[in-house]
């Protein structure tokens, strides 16, 4: 099964940030906190890593991963190219395809070339999105490509 994606920066799933508390009795100490931090930067931020870790859901669930197929994918390619998940735990992939102009797919394949997803793995235009379920994964690198473009739209898990 192959997918595609768009342009636009991946949706990443993160771990809520934790909340910051007011000291133990929740009251305000009337004390200076200190001096003033730092003016905020106007330089922008580091893009996203190539390869990134699956996230899990707050209940415990299984991992998240995202693949993007911006517009262009068929010739620019999947972002990220290249993805990590924890060995023997099933897992999302979750498919943003933006690209408006070519139909694209994700398939997973295993060392033996066989595909190891489950859900719709039709070629599908953008924008849209699709999940795929993959179950628990021996150690070791799949890759990752759309079947409409397998030699420019491809990465490894």
């Amino acid at each position: 099964m192959a997918a595609c994606s768009s342009g636009a920066a991946p949706g990443w799933t993160y771990a809520p940030a934790a909340s910051a508390s007011a000291g133990a009795s929740g009251a305000a100490s009337g004390q200076p906190s200190g001096a003033p931090s730092a003016a905020a930067s106007t330089a922008p931020s580091a893009a996203a890593p190539a390869s990134a870790a699956a996230s899990a859901g707050a209940s415990g669930g299984a991992a998240t991963l995202t693949i993007t197929a911006p517009v262009g994918a068929a010739t620019g390619g999947f972002q990220p190219t290249s993805l990590e998940a924890k060995a023997n735990t099933p897992l999302t992939i979750h498919f943003d395809n933006q690209d408006t102009q070519a139909p694209h797919n994700v398939a997973l394949k295993g060392p033996a070339g066989d595909v190891q997803l489950g859900g719709d793995t039709a070629f599908f235009t953008g924008p849209g999105t699709r999940d795929y379920t993959v179950p628990a994964l021996a150690p070791g690198e799949y890759e990752y490509m759309c079947q409409v473009h397998p030699t420019t739209m491809k990465g490894s898990l």
